[in-house]
Formats: C-alpha cells, structure tokens, sequence
C-alpha cells in the first residue's frame, strides 16, 4: 500500500502541512508510522481526499460538453503576435499554455487577469511514476 509521509502529502494536495496534520486530527486522514517511525497517511486515502477537496471552479456556462478535463483559472499572459497567440492561465496550482489564433483571442477578449476555463480534449495523455527502490 502507497504512504506519504505528512509533507509528501500535504505537497501533493496543495495544502500546509499543518492543514494535513488538522485532517489526520479529525479522523479525515488516518495516520500509521512507518519502518524510520515517521507519521504516513494511506495513498488511498489522500487520493479521495483531493478529489473531495478538488475545487473545480464554476464555469457558469450552459454548454454541455465531452471534455472532462476542464480546469478553471486566471489569464496571467496573453502574447499577440502575427497570425497567432499564446495565452497562459493559472488554474489553481497548474499553468496551462494553449496556442490559438490572434483573431480568436482578441473576440474572446483575452487579457491578464481576466477568467479562462482551459478545457483539455487529448488522445494522448503521458502518465509518469517514480521509480520503486528495494
């Protein structure tokens, strides 16, 4: 079974250790120690924790949709130049890049600051994994 200790956790989550430590206070998050006596949290029960605490922000649009991987943020960048534009969003702890038309970002009206919904429909998606150690 996959554990994290208190810092692990509380990186992967996006959180202050001190935020892990409150949910393992409040019978959220169990906690056991492991073979160095650090406290660690079940991966299991980390990754129901951040799909609970996942604040997918309110895209408030009518549309309905296939994507499903939608993450909700502020423009921070918007780079005009030619036929083409690169617009940055900051969602929540992820910077998304998308590259569009200059036509397209313009009737968007696109500008730093503003909301963007990055919505993101791949074929592919490259999942990575550290290495196991014995």
């Amino acid at each position: 079974m996959t554990q994290y200790r208190i810092s692990e956790a509380a990186e992967l989550v996006g959180v202050s250790d001190d935020t892990v430590r409150r949910w393992v206070g409040d019978g959220v998050l169990s906690v056991s120690r492991d073979a160095a006596g650090r406290q660690v949290v079940p991966g299991v029960e980390l990754a129901a924790r951040a799909q609970a605490i996942a604040a997918a922000g309110d895209d408030r649009s009518t549309v309905r949709r296939s994507a499903r991987n939608r993450f909700v943020g502020l423009v921070t960048r918007v780079e005009l130049d030619g036929l083409m534009a690169q617009v940055e969003l900051q969602c929540g702890p992820h910077r998304v890049v998308s590259l569009m038309s200059s036509e397209a970002a313009r009737e968007l009206r696109l500008e730093v600051g503003s909301r963007g919904v990055a919505i993101v429909k791949a074929t592919m998606v490259v999942v990575e994994t550290e290495q196991e150690h014995s």
